[in-house]
């Protein structure tokens, strides 16, 4: 998932304050014995089972999240995935910035992923393709309400278990609150 995507859906919004940043880790990751498709008729991807040699996904790795970040992203991807626990080879980028640069295998690591449990006749027969994605139809997923809608409407509902997006709630809010009175204390005392 997209980090902006990853941040509108837990955080309902596309740019999370730096407090709401510093608890993920997101790190890039391949998934063997794996194939990812495109869904008939939308932008988004779907991951299934592959015996193929070498089948594998690139994708990310999360670390961070909470019970209510997770509730939220099952509430998102909806029913037609189920979330299963796999093993994801981390992968570490060298390069300017991270990207473009060559890619060596890290450590090997749980996870969860979310696998699409319709038929396989739902998906297109190539592969999704996420820079495609990103050049061409990310601006409709980040800047869109209506993808969001299910989930905007359980966490106004009173249904999230953390009262509100957690670090974009009101306890968010107290934290913030709390990190600027403490560090305002810090810079009078210098």
């Amino acid at each position: 998932m997209a980090p902006q995507v990853l941040h509108r859906v837990i955080y309902g919004t596309t740019t999370p304050s730096p407090t709401q940043v510093s608890r993920l880790t997101i790190a890039p990751a391949l998934l063997s014995g794996y194939v990812r498709h495109k869904v008939r008729y939308c932008d988004y991807p779907a991951i299934i089972p592959s015996s193929k040699p070498g089948a594998c996904v690139r994708g990310t790795f999360v670390q961070g999240l909470t019970e209510g970040d997770q509730w939220r992203l099952d509430l998102f991807e909806g029913s037609q995935y189920k979330r299963v626990e796999v093993q994801s080879r981390l992968l570490r980028e060298e390069g300017e910035g991270g990207l473009g640069g060559e890619v060596e295998e890290g450590k090997q690591v749980r996870a969860e992923t979310y696998v699409w449990k319709d038929g396989v006749g739902e998906l297109e027969d190539g592969e999704w393709d996420f820079e495609v994605f990103r050049r061409e139809k990310m601006g409709r997923w980040v800047g869109s309400e209506e993808e969001y809608e299910e989930v905007d409407e359980a966490v106004k509902g009173g249904k999230d278990p953390l009262g509100g997006r957690s670090m974009n709630g009101h306890v968010g809010e107290q934290l913030e609150a709390s990190i600027k009175k403490e560090a305002d204390f810090l810079e009078s005392a210098v």
